[in-house]
Parts: structure tokens; C-alpha cells; sequence
């Protein structure tokens, strides 16, 4: 795939924690569902939180990330357009997409965290349980 944003098979919590490590309200990337084959989480960071949303690429082959009812789906020929919407604030989501998590960079990121930068963000985030997560997905 040709996002630099795009993991592939990372794990939710792998993901959240690159997401911690970067520390920024809307730091974002890309990574496959673990519960739904085919599909792809865009996941954000603001406050102490991720937020998940997920991504599905209908049978016309469009793509777009499902809503709340009510919430008038919008649809993208391709990934980098989704992307490049979600950029632009007030679309609909917590907050706009601002500083992508690329992949070649999360290993830097990883090895930075593990020498104590941005230590206390990931300290702050590991008291958060899965109480405080925010469901943004349709049941």
C-alpha cells in the first residue's frame, strides 16, 4: 500500500503505543482490523486517548470509515483521498488528522521511548484502563 501511514498487521496495542509515544493531538496511522478481515482502523490520538475508526471499502469499491446513524457517509476512490479529507478540520472526527505515524519512522520512535523521551506521556497513558476508553464505533 502507498501510505506512508500504513502498518499493515500492527496490533492495537502496538499502535496505541506508537500513537503515546508521538504525543501529539492528532497524530494518526494506519493499520489492519484484527476483528474484521479486510477491513482498516485509522486510529488518532487527542488527550489520553486513541480513538479507532473503522475503514471498509464497499462492493463498488469505495471507501469510508463507518459512522454513528445518522452521520452521512461520505465515500473515496482510495485511501490517500480519505486520508487527505480527514486532514481538513470539522469532518466528523475527534479531531482533524494532523502528524502521520509513518512506518519507517515508528522504530525510531520505539527506540526514543525506550531511552526515556516522552517517558511521561506513556507513563500518563498507562493509567488509563478500558473504562476510559470512548466507543466511536457503531454497535
Amino acid at each position: 500500500m502507498d501510505l506512508a501511514c500504513y502498518h499493515g498487521n500492527l496490533s492495537k496495542k502496538e499502535g496505541e503505543n506508537l500513537l503515546v509515544q508521538r504525543g501529539k493531538n492528532g497524530s494518526y496511522l494506519l493499520r489492519d482490523s484484527e476483528s474484521v478481515a479486510g477491513a482498516f482502523c485509522l486510529c488518532i490520538l487527542f488527550g489520553r486517548l486513541i480513538y479507532t475508526y473503522r475503514i471498509t471499502q464497499e462492493k463498488n469499491g469505495l471507501y469510508m470509515i463507518q459512522t454513528a446513524e445518522g452521520v452521512k457517509k461520505q465515500m473515496f476512490p482510495n485511501l490517500k483521498g480519505l486520508i487527505a479529507n480527514y486532514e481538513k478540520p470539522s469532518q466528523g472526527l475527534i479531531h482533524h488528522l494532523l502528524y502521520p505515524v509513518n512506518k519507517e519512522n515508528s522504530l525510531q520512535i520505539s527506540l526514543d521511548s525506550m531511552s526515556g523521551i516522552n517517558s511521561s506521556i506513556y507513563d500518563t497513558y498507562a493509567e488509563v484502563d478500558e473504562r476510559d476508553y470512548v466507543q466511536v464505533l457503531p454497535s
